[in-house]
């Protein structure tokens, strides 16, 4: 049975930021969480970020595969740079993803750790900008295929693939 790495605060844990969770109700999730099929991760918290904790972005809205390669940094409200710890995450979820022989991972939309299409522009004033975070351009850098949450009909488009 194939595994899915999945943003633990999409299944109900207070792992965000702001101490809240981002609960999906989405149909799919559930039932794989009922096949077991489920590896519930949180890069900010593996990376050592406490709970809750100043919300971080990319600078200049860069995206994940600038953090990796150095070129921008994880900045929070109050001015700290998190950068390694947004990083340290990211190698945590693919040493997990690795360990349960992950291929594939539905990961939360927006956040510097987890966005898949887009990420918040580092003005901390809302707005978003094309690119993923941290931990999903380190996964699909591996060969990981993620997915953001309200993309799961196409993650299992996918899942049927990999079981064929």
């Amino acid at each position: 049975m194939e595994r899915i790495l999945v943003s633990a605060c999409l299944m109900g844990r207070r792992v965000r930021y702001d101490g809240g969770a981002k609960t999906s109700s989405d149909a799919l999730l559930a039932g794989w969480r009922e096949e077991g099929r489920l590896v519930l991760f949180c890069p900010e918290v593996a990376g050592g970020l406490p709970v809750p904790r100043p919300a971080a972005e990319i600078e200049g809205g860069l995206g994940g595969a600038a953090v990796l390669d150095g070129t921008a940094r994880v900045l929070a409200t109050d001015g700290a740079d998190v950068t390694a710890a947004f990083v340290a995450g990211a190698r945590g979820a693919l040493a997990v993803a690795r360990s349960q022989q992950v291929r594939m991972a539905v990961l939360k939309e927006g956040s510097p750790s987890c966005g898949v299409l887009t990420v918040y522009d580092g003005s901390f004033s809302g707005r978003r900008a094309p690119g993923q975070g941290v931990t999903t351009a380190l996964l699909e850098s591996h060969g990981i295929r993620v997915f953001a949450e309200d993309q799961v009909a196409e993650a299992a488009d996918y899942l049927r693939t990999l079981e064929a």
